[in-house]
C-alpha cells in the first residue's frame, strides 16, 4: 500500500519534515518514491508547501495520507 507521509530531516531539536509518497512497509526516513512537498513547524506560522497537482494524482491513483499530512494538505487547499 502507498502512502503519503511526513519523512523528518534536520538537526535534534530543530525538526524539518519532507511530504513524501513511500510504501507503507518501508521506514520512516527510508526509501521513498517521490517527494510532493514540505512542512516546517518552527517558523510562524508554520510554513507548508506542497505541489498540488502531484499530491491530487497520487490520491486519485490510491495513495492513502496519514492523519497529519490529510491536515496539512487541508490547509494546503490540496484536498
Amino acid at each position: 500500500m502507498v502512502k503519503i507521509r511526513l519523512r523528518r530531516m534536520g538537526a535534534k531539536k530543530s525538526p524539518y519534515y519532507r511530504i513524501v509518497v513511500a510504501d507503507s512497509r518501508s521506514p520512516r526516513d527510508g526509501r521513498c518514491i517521490e517527494e510532493i512537498g514540505t512542512y516546517n513547524p518552527l517558523t510562524d506560522p508554520a510554513t507548508i508547501t506542497v505541489d498540488v497537482e502531484k499530491a491530487q494524482t497520487w490520491i486519485k491513483n490510491g495513495a492513502q495520507p496519514t492523519d497529519t499530512v490529510r491536515g496539512l494538505l487541508k490547509k494546503a487547499g490540496a484536498l
